[in-house]
């Protein structure tokens, strides 16, 4: 599956909708959309992992490094992810205490 990741508003979030394999090869991009939305003014920011295939540490490590951005900014940062597969990883490293998990991006929004 081939990896994408687009960005957009909502409300006064930013968006980052992830799909295919994030890993050592396309984790750069994921990273480049993220700081790209927070050096623009953003500091809501959704990340939207549910097309997501594969998840490595590179991924994750982004994710982790946005978080730290943001927060940084006084902002927050959610994920939306309703895969099993992928919700272990966040259960198994703990972040799923740190990173706010929701089941769609209306449900980050609203949190």
């Amino acid at each position: 599956m081939e990896f994408t990741v687009s960005t957009r508003a909502e409300g006064p979030f930013t968006v980052v909708e992830v799909g295919g394999e994030v890993d050592v090869y396309t984790a750069p991009r994921l990273r480049e959309a993220v700081v790209t939305a927070i050096e623009s003014g953003s500091t809501r920011l959704v990340i939207d992992v549910d097309k997501v295939v594969f998840l490595d540490s590179t991924g994750v490590g982004v994710m982790v490094g946005a978080l730290k951005k943001v927060r940084s900014a006084g902002g927050t940062l959610d994920i939306v992810c309703t895969q099993p597969r992928l919700l272990k990883i966040f259960d198994i490293t703990g972040l799923d205490k740190v990173f706010g998990l929701h089941a769609s991006v209306s449900d980050a929004v609203k949190s």
